[in-house]
């Protein structure tokens, strides 16, 4: 029997999901990591912070993220601090590849199949007794601020925000960051997070084929603006790292949305091989196939 298309969704979801032998190697790693910083730096806390940890990460793709907030005085210059975090790392995996790619050092672990981002952070007064910032490194060696036990909160509080969508605000940030890994579009998977997450909190029901579409053309509709951030706890939030990155995604963006508006109507229209068609189109090849 052919498959409907909330069947391949939930299929689709599921094999979005890391799987538990890349959470396990993740965890052997961190503590290794963290011995590492402490061994060269003043390391006050070690978190993790990504969509990995925050159950939002795509599977085969997302990074394990982790913010090291360091007791020593900050730098002037953001690229100090950066070369503090992978000095120490290449001394402790000296046979492992360790890169800058701003804000991080990463880390690439079995031949880059494995990859930890470790964000250096030097925390603040800006957010009072309740709230925690950090600085960390910002473009052409400056800084920026973040505040990622807020954004965290947020996501979970938007994904359990009315019964009729729990669940709805993770499931469909990992749709949309689904969409960019297969597509290969210049977006930050932290704003795609966070605008599924805005956008969900607004709804009272969650149907994927409708809420990927109508995502993806209120992202369209604003062109990728940048996002306040919904805890006002950091700066605005950039969907892309440059203008001419920008510029790509919008222009893979208006494709999406057009893809997903076509599979909706296909869809509300009781068209179910047309609608498997545009869904296939507008995540790459990868969505299940109706039969």
């Amino acid at each position: 029997m052919p498959r409907t298309v909330q069947q391949a969704f939930d299929i689709f979801a599921q094999r979005l999901t890391p799987l538990q032998s890349q959470r396990d190697a993740a965890v052997k790693h961190r503590a290794n990591i963290r011995v590492s910083l402490e061994n060269k730096l003043s390391v006050g806390t070690f978190r993790e912070t990504g969509s990995f940890t925050h159950g939002t990460g795509v599977r085969n793709y997302s990074d394990v993220d982790a913010l090291v907030s360091i007791n020593n005085s900050k730098p002037i210059n953001s690229d100090t601090a950066l070369t503090w975090v992978k000095s120490a790392l290449q001394f402790s995996f000296p046979y492992t590849t360790v890169r800058v790619s701003r804000p991080a050092v990463v880390v690439e672990f079995a031949g880059g199949t494995e990859t930890w981002e470790i964000i250096p952070g030097f925390l603040t007064a800006r957010g009072g007794a309740n709230t925690l910032v950090w600085d960390i490194p910002g473009a052409a060696g400056g800084w920026m601020d973040t505040a990622p036990l807020e954004h965290l909160r947020y996501v979970d509080e938007c994904n359990s925000a009315a019964a009729g969508t729990r669940g709805g605000a993770k499931q469909l940030a990992r749709f949309a960051k689904a969409w960019k890994y297969n597509c290969d579009v210049p977006i930050s998977s932290f704003y795609l997070e966070m605008r599924a997450a805005q956008y969900m909190a607004t709804q009272s029901s969650y149907l994927p084929i409708w809420d990927v579409c109508t995502l993806l053309e209120k992202l369209n509709g604003h062109q990728l603006a940048s996002m306040n951030d919904p805890k006002g706890a950091a700066a605005r939030f950039s969907a892309c790292s440059s203008d001419f990155k920008r510029q790509i995604a919008l222009s893979r963006l208006k494709t999406a949305a057009t893809r997903a508006r076509k599979a909706l109507d296909a869809h509300t229209s009781g068209k179910p091989n047309e609608a498997f068609y545009y869904l296939n189109l507008l995540f790459g090849g990868k969505f299940p196939a109706q039969n």
